[in-house]
């Protein structure tokens, strides 16, 4: 048997033989997602560029089933996470970002509609087969932010050089004042 991430079945067919599906795929099995950390991180000489990113490991794991007793509502829960590599829109250096994505999605039709569902988020397919890594790689995409960023000074050259800056600019306005009293003051003492 193969790997189910790469197998087609209806949304109806997952969900009727409830199934934890792990995750456990490279980087560089999810085609889109390869394409763009590729292109973020082509910004960097090629010597900057983290060695073995294709190699990077996505973990996780997708649970189908039906969200109504009928079971013509197939749904699924899906928990992924990873740290891509990407290049930090501050420094221009790479880093490690983590991307999560956590999605109760209920699978329905383009011309399908339901009320009262409202702890799912309704994801409508195109296609009658769902293959798990094309969900999976879009739910990846989706949790990718606009610009990557460190998100603390210690990591972020840029950030932690704006940080020393503002210590040396951080002179208060009264401190020629005060350096003045003093001077007054030994003077006249």
């Amino acid at each position: 048997m193969g790997n189910p991430l790469r197998e087609r079945r209806s949304a109806a067919e997952w969900a009727a033989g409830p199934q934890v599906i792990e995750i456990a795929c490279k980087v560089s099995d999810f085609e889109q997602l390869s394409t763009i950390v590729e292109a973020d991180l082509a910004a960097l000489d090629a010597a900057k560029i983290p060695a073995g990113w294709r190699d990077t490991v996505v973990k996780g794991h997708l649970s189908f089933g039906f969200a109504d007793a009928q079971q013509l509502l197939p749904t699924v829960k899906c928990r992924a996470h990873v740290d891509v590599d990407a290049v930090c829109q501050r420094c221009l250096e790479a880093f490690r970002l983590p991307l999560q994505a956590e999605a109760d999605l209920l699978l329905l039709r383009l011309e399908q509609d339901v009320d009262g569902y409202d702890d799912y988020e309704v994801w409508e397919l195109n296609e009658k087969l769902l293959r798990p890594l094309d969900l999976v790689e879009e739910l990846l995409i989706m949790a990718l932010p606009f610009s990557a960023m460190h998100v603390d000074s210690v990591s972020c050259a840029a950030l932690a050089s704006a940080e020393d800056e503002s210590a040396e600019d951080m002179t208060t306005p009264f401190a020629a004042l005060r350096a003045q009293m003093a001077q007054d003051n030994e003077g006249s003492g």
